[in-house]
């Protein structure tokens, strides 16, 4: 596991990495509706759907998504209770 100096200013990509990789998960892109700003990955393993915020896509430095296309991804629990969504995005 990489550990994160926070003494020293990092990048994204360096926060990303620092994500074990057993708490990464990858899947295709079922739907992402530009206009709404959100959409839902269909994981490989199966399971539910998990949700897809647009300001997650913004964090992550990722220029669109669009049905069909592979990522990677954390989960974080939301805070509204509806279930896992999808953070620290990477294309595949």
């Amino acid at each position: 596991m990489a550990l994160v100096d926070f003494a020293q200013p990092v990048g994204l990509i360096d926060l990303m990495n620092a994500i074990p990789p057993d708490k990464r998960f990858s899947g295709k892109i079922k739907f992402f509706d530009k206009e709404r700003g959100f959409g839902f990955v269909t994981p490989d393993g199966g399971g539910r759907d998990v949700f897809v915020h647009v300001s997650a896509v913004q964090r992550a430095g990722v220029p669109y998504l669009d049905e069909g296309m592979l990522i990677s991804y954390a989960t974080e629990d939301d805070t509204r209770g509806r279930g896992p969504q999808a953070i620290n995005l990477q294309l595949l």
